[in-house]
């Protein structure tokens, strides 16, 4: 029973939703542009239940890895089977434009989740700051050496008002050998300092070195919570949700210059893992957890590879550009190269998860 709750409830709850939103992006933008709509099926495989409401059937199928919007007309195979009546609504008969809204829907809909997720989030929890109080000074630091003590409360930098540690190393950072103004609050006092940040080399998350200024000074490492209103919620929303975009488009960048290991790449296990250590902790946890992976989703789906939707989208501009789709043996030939590399990367990551779990 704790297994079931805490780590497959949570893994099939966070999932579903996540496939749900995908999906319903297809098929709320293809019922907008009038294409009928099939199927809606949550997971791939047989049909375990399913119900026909309106011209659509509703499913949800053996394999919960997935999910699909079936459409007339999609594939070349159902050409002939479109009736003349209905033939202005089968999918292929659309223009370019409308075909790539509808594919481009799903991606965008995980992203939508993200952003709703973080600004729910935000605007329910407030935000979480790391103080600017100093935990520690190096000795013979630039900090030391200017007289800043353990304790100390940071109040600004160069005239800037900070409140927290993040906007103190934002200002530092680019400032080797400049010297800085910092005021902090000892005890009852409001002292001033002129500290020199000296440039060092430190590892970024990737763990490639970098130059960079450094003062000498360790966070004390708590965290205060800050109120946040409907506007300013959605501000740091919206700016969580970029922040975490631009890292996965980063990631993949740095896989493919093996700057980042192929080994660290998980798979639905390690999905399952983390759901489960986290709703151990608090299913309120599973709330950013559930934007990062819906956004890791949306741009995964986005990648220029044959029969994902980036790939899809790709054949569609070409066919834009050209004014006229490519070949059925092009597109037949590049989708089994996609579907290879997908089968590839499906072996990698549950080669790794296994790895992991044995480790």
């Amino acid at each position: 029973m704790h297994y079931f709750v805490y780590y497959f409830l949570p893994f099939v709850l966070v999932l579903g939703i996540l496939i749900f939103f995908h999906e319903l992006g297809h098929f709320l933008v293809a019922k907008r542009f009038g294409v009928k709509v099939l199927k809606f099926s949550l997971g791939f495989g047989y049909k375990i239940v399913g119900k026909k409401i309106g011209e659509t059937e509703y499913l949800i199928s053996t394999i919960p890895l997935g999910g699909y919007v079936k459409m007339l007309g999609e594939s070349e195979d159902d050409e002939e089977a479109v009736p003349a009546d209905e033939a202005e609504r089968a999918f292929n008969n659309q223009p370019v434009l409308t075909r790539i809204a509808i594919v481009a829907a799903g991606p965008f809909f995980n992203l939508a989740l993200a952003l709703l997720l973080f600004c729910g989030l935000y605007m329910i929890a407030g935000n979480y700051i790391m103080t600017t109080e100093i935990g520690q000074v190096r000795p013979d630091s630039p900090a030391s050496e200017a007289g800043l003590q353990k304790g100390d409360l940071i109040l600004s930098v160069m005239g800037k008002e900070t409140r927290s540690w993040t906007e103190i190393k934002r200002i530092v950072k680019d400032r080797a050998g400049a010297a800085l103004e910092i005021v902090v609050r000892r005890g009852g006092d409001v002292k001033s300092f002129t500290v020199i940040p000296e440039e060092a080399v430190e590892k970024n998350i990737f763990g490639e070195e970098i130059k960079s200024a450094l003062i000498g000074i360790v966070a004390a490492g708590k965290y205060e919570r800050v109120e946040l209103g409907p506007l300013e919620a959605a501000g740091q929303g919206f700016r969580k949700t970029w922040e975490v975009i631009s890292l996965t488009c980063l990631t993949i960048v740095k896989l493919f210059q093996r700057v980042v290991p192929i080994k660290t790449i998980g798979g639905p296990i390690l999905i399952g893992q983390m759901t489960g250590q986290l709703a151990q902790e608090s299913f309120s946890y599973l709330i950013p957890f559930m934007a990062v992976i819906s956004i890791n989703l949306g741009i995964l789906n986005l990648l220029p590879v044959p029969i994902l939707d980036g790939g899809v989208i790709l054949f569609l501009l070409i066919e834009l550009i050209l004014g006229k789709p490519i070949s059925l043996r092009k597109r037949d030939l590049a989708q089994k190269v996609g579907l290879f590399l997908l089968i590839f990367l499906m072996v990698v990551v549950f080669y790794n998860d296994i790895s992991r779990l044995f480790q």
